[in-house]
Parts: structure tokens; C-alpha cells; sequence
């Protein structure tokens, strides 16, 4: 991997590059549960058809469970959004992120079944609780009993050479993050955590500043210019494991791409707790780009 990224500077192990700030591309807030979906051959289906009905099962089953979380997890009646939230979930789309378990048994008096555990994502209608696009949102910034939101910013929308970059991250309740940086180059960088800054969990309220602490790295604008991107990833659960090496405080991602969103999805869920609650993980992604030019 050659890139601007390894430059080291006179008393400092630095990294070179430009994180993305300004208007935020994409922010996504979603949900990930563990389902399982059931369905039984008959007379009139083919065990094709029953292992989609089965899937199809599981994914309305995690539908259903989110909604169940949102529900009762989180509080947000002094909004006017909360009809909105539910309203977004209950038409919310299901992306199976894998599948746990699937086989085929015999039922005594159904007879063939097919039976499907899957871990899947559930996502809301965006529009109903996307901050930038419902003002009725703006309260989830800060409280903690409304569904997880993470925002993600940096101190300017459009930086030159030799420019110092500050990226901010906060929460309204504790949360599990990742940032990870691609470059005009298309290199692909993990900001956070790094090998001198390991701890990944951080305080609702409060804002984070990157680098800053223990990071062993800057963030100054230089060559090659364009377009490029940080996205965010954050979970009220530890994330999945990437395949990275670290190189000059921070990590290269050998993950490829376009996994690198699936395994970080990879969040620890328990399936059952105490009373039966619903049991799920929030998860957001956000993403910001800014433009970079030599002035």
C-alpha cells in the first residue's frame, strides 16, 4: 500500500491525510436482530419455495422484534416524532446479514420443515428519523432515552495544503465506534481505534475529538487532492472484527471494502434477557466527504 498516509514527521509518527467534513452524505439508524423464521412443505410447495417462506418469516420476525425494542427500550413521548419512529419501523425494510443456522426436519404432523436463523438488519423508514430531514428529530441529539444518534463533523467543509484536520464525534447515549477513512487515492484507513487508542467505547454527551489523547498521528491536507470520505459506524453493542495491520498509528484495513459494512454489523446480540424483552443492538453509519484542493 503506497499512499501520502505513511509520512512521518521530525519528533512525531504522523499520518497525512484529510478526513472528510461538512454536510453529512448519509446518516442511517437501524437495528440488528437475531430471528428465526419456520415453514412446512404441505402439498402444494416445493422445498424451494419453503425455504423462502421461511426466510421471509424470520425477516418479518426481526421486523416485528425491532419494533418491539423501539417500543419499549427507548422513550421519546415528549416528541412529536414518536408516532413517526414506530410508524418507520413498522414499514421498515430487513437485510439478512447472514445466515446462524438452516436445515431441513420432519414435523410428526406437518411432515418436510424448514427451519432458518438469521442476524438481520433492520432499517426504518430514513425520512422519519433522519435529524437533517425531520426537524421533529432534532430533540434525539441529546437525550438518551431516544433511539441511538451519533453525529459525526469536522471543524471546516473545504481545506487546502498543509491545513490541519479536527474530527468530532457525540452521542446522545453510550456507544461502540469505528471511523474509518478512504482517500482520493482509495486507500483505506481505521482512525478509531488505533493502536494507541484502543478503547472504542465512549460516554453519551460528550464530544470526542480526533486525533487528540493518545493518538500518535496528525491529520494535514496533501497531495493527492479530490474527493474523500470518512464513514462512521457506531452500535450500542461491540462491533465485528476487521482483518487490520497497523502502520503508523493507525490501521490499514485489509478488509475488502465493500465487507467492511457487513463485518462491522457483526454486533454481539443476546437473544433472550431477563422477562423476555425484545432484544436488539441500534446501529448507525454516517458519512461525510468534503472536497481537497492545492491553494
Amino acid at each position: 500500500m503506497t499512499s501520502r498516509v505513511f509520512h512521518v514527521k521530525i519528533f512525531l509518527q504522523a499520518i497525512c491525510v484529510l478526513l472528510l467534513g461538512g454536510t453529512a452524505l448519509h446518516a442511517a439508524q437501524s437495528s440488528i436482530v437475531v430471528a428465526s423464521g419456520y415453514a412446512c412443505m404441505g402439498d402444494d410447495k416445493s422445498r424451494k419455495q419453503t425455504e423462502d417462506i421461511a426466510v421471509a418469516d424470520a425477516k418479518r420476525k426481526a421486523a416485528e422484534s425491532a419494533l418491539t425494542y423501539i417500543k419499549t427500550e427507548t422513550s421519546v413521548k415528549n416528541y412529536a416524532i414518536e408516532k413517526d419512529l414506530v410508524d418507520a419501523y413498522a414499514s421498515a425494510s430487513v437485510r439478512i446479514l447472514n445466515e446462524l443456522e438452516k436445515g431441513w426436519y420432519r414435523d410428526d404432523t406437518l411432515g418436510e420443515c424448514y427451519r432458518v436463523k438469521v442476524k438481520a438488519e433492520v432499517i426504518p423508514d430514513e425520512k422519519a428519523v433522519s435529524v437533517s430531514q425531520n426537524p421533529k428529530a432534532q430533540g434525539f441529539i441529546d437525550d438518551p432515552l431516544a433511539p441511538l444518534t451519533v453525529r459525526l463533523w469536522t471543524d471546516k467543509k473545504e481545506y487546502g495544503q498543509g491545513q490541519d484536520v479536527k474530527v468530532y464525534i457525540k452521542g446522545n447515549k453510550p456507544f461502540y465506534a469505528r471511523i474509518i477513512y478512504k482517500d482520493a487515492g482509495g486507500n483505506v484507513i481505521q482512525l478509531l481505534p488505533n493502536p494507541f487508542r484502543s478503547d472504542n467505547y465512549f460516554n453519551g454527551g460528550v464530544v470526542y475529538e480526533v486525533p487528540s489523547g493518545n493518538d500518535r498521528f496528525t491529520l494535514e491536507v496533501t497531495p493527492p487532492f479530490g474527493s474523500e470520505e470518512v464513514t462512521l459506524y457506531a452500535s450500542s453493542a461491540p462491533l465485528g472484527e476487521l482483518a487490520l495491520k497497523p502502520v503508523a498509528g493507525v490501521y490499514e484495513v485489509l478488509t475488502e471494502s465493500k465487507d467492511i459494512g457487513a463485518r462491522t454489523r457483526g454486533v454481539k446480540i443476546l437473544e433472550k434477557t431477563a422477562g423476555g424483552k425484545a432484544q436488539a443492538s441500534e446501529f448507525v453509519e454516517e458519512k461525510s466527504a468534503v472536497k481537497t484542493e492545492k491553494r
